[in-house]
This record gives structure tokens, sequence and C-alpha cells, in this order.
């Protein structure tokens, strides 16, 4: 269940919920009652290490990826 970031006009206080995705726009009260708070854009962090490269660009080819690069469009 996916956690969310919220912060009391009031009180100041940060606090976060888990919260279903379909009730991430709920109204949320602070720890403290107070029901004027603002859900806060949160940042994802994800474990691991990025040990793989990007692929070498092929010879001749141009572009590379993408739709327009990809030669796609008309």
């Amino acid at each position: 269940m996916p956690r969310y970031e919220y912060r009391c006009r009031t009180c100041g206080d940060t606090f976060e919920l888990n919260r279903p995705m379909a009730e991430s726009s709920a109204p949320a009260d602070c720890p403290s009652g107070h029901p004027d708070t603002v859900k806060l854009l949160s940042t994802v962090s994800v474990g691991g290490s990025a040990s793989a490269a990007a692929p070498a660009p092929r010879a001749g080819g141009g572009g590379g990826g993408g739709c327009c690069g990809g030669g796609c469009c008309g």
C-alpha cells in the first residue's frame, strides 16, 4: 500500500499515512486532530545499484530511440 506524506497547516507537523491510491486525495486529519492538512509531493527512493551501462549508438544509424528519432513520424 502506498505511503503519502502530509503537512498540517495549523501546527506545521508532517506525518505519513498508508492508504490505497484511490484514497490519496481524501482529506487527512493530522495526529493532533487538526483537519487543515495538505498532501506533500514525495520523492521515490529505490534501493539497488545501477551497474548496467547505456547501449552504444548504432553505427551509421543517426538518432537513436524515441518516436521521431526512430523514423516513425511523418
